[in-house]
């Protein structure tokens, strides 16, 4: 988690919390100017899929609690699933959110969603090539907040406006749309340089077999 050109190093480190989605640890680590404490979320990560057709883009509407109110977003899901490839991952988002499959995939990017106190990071792709046919995969009943996401096909230039009036204020759908209005295509199989001290932590479990679901191991 440091680099020897840099003083930061961490020399302790107690868990907080540890909750199915999120855990909390505060670290001790070295500065040029001593030691100090900083409490860091850890999460899974995620991944993020800009789904486009005929200039159009697959926006999702979603109730997000942590502001109280629906925002328009992209279809995105967490990393939870024991040794699941990022790309298999967002495959299976976009089957589940948006009831599309993919034939053709590129990287967008990748972004560093809150790097304050936050391990979260999210790869976010380009779909395309698309159709509806879900035959042969093994998609769970939506629930809770899933359970009620609108979707709605937007030309790209209109869901950039969207963007610059306010209209999406997702920080992971404000980049994809971007990257889309920047013509960004770049090769799905360079490295994700991300870290999960979560993941981490629950996959060394004996009950971590591969495809288990994180979120319920302790």
């Amino acid at each position: 988690m440091s680099n020897d050109s840099t003083p930061y190093r961490v020399v302790d480190s107690e868990l907080l919390l540890d909750a199915p989605i999120i855990g909390v640890r505060r670290d001790t680590i070295t500065t040029a100017t001593g030691e100090a404490k900083r409490e860091i979320v850890e999460h899974f990560s995620a991944v993020a899929v800009a789904a486009v057709r005929d200039n159009h883009v697959m926006m999702i509407r979603q109730y997000r609690h942590g502001v109280g109110r629906q925002l328009w977003e992209i279809p995105a899901g967490l990393l939870d699933l024991v040794g699941e490839d990022p790309l298999e991952a967002a495959r299976r988002e976009l089957a589940e959110e948006a009831g599309l499959r993919a034939h053709t995939w590129h990287l967008l990017g990748d972004v560093v969603t809150s790097p304050g106190f936050s391990e979260e990071m999210c790869r976010i792709y380009l779909a395309e090539d698309l159709d509806d046919d879900l035959s042969g995969l093994d998609l769970p009943e939506a629930e809770f907040e899933e359970a009620e996401i609108e979707t709605r096909w937007v030309p790209i230039p209109e869901a950039i406006e969207w963007v610059q009036t306010g209209k999406v204020e997702n920080s992971i759908a404000t980049i994809a749309l971007l990257h889309l209005a920047a013509g960004t295509r770049r090769d799905v199989s360079e490295p994700f340089n991300y870290h999960s001290g979560l993941a981490d932590r629950r996959s060394a479990s004996a009950e971590a077999k591969p495809g288990t679901d994180m979120k319920f191991i302790r």
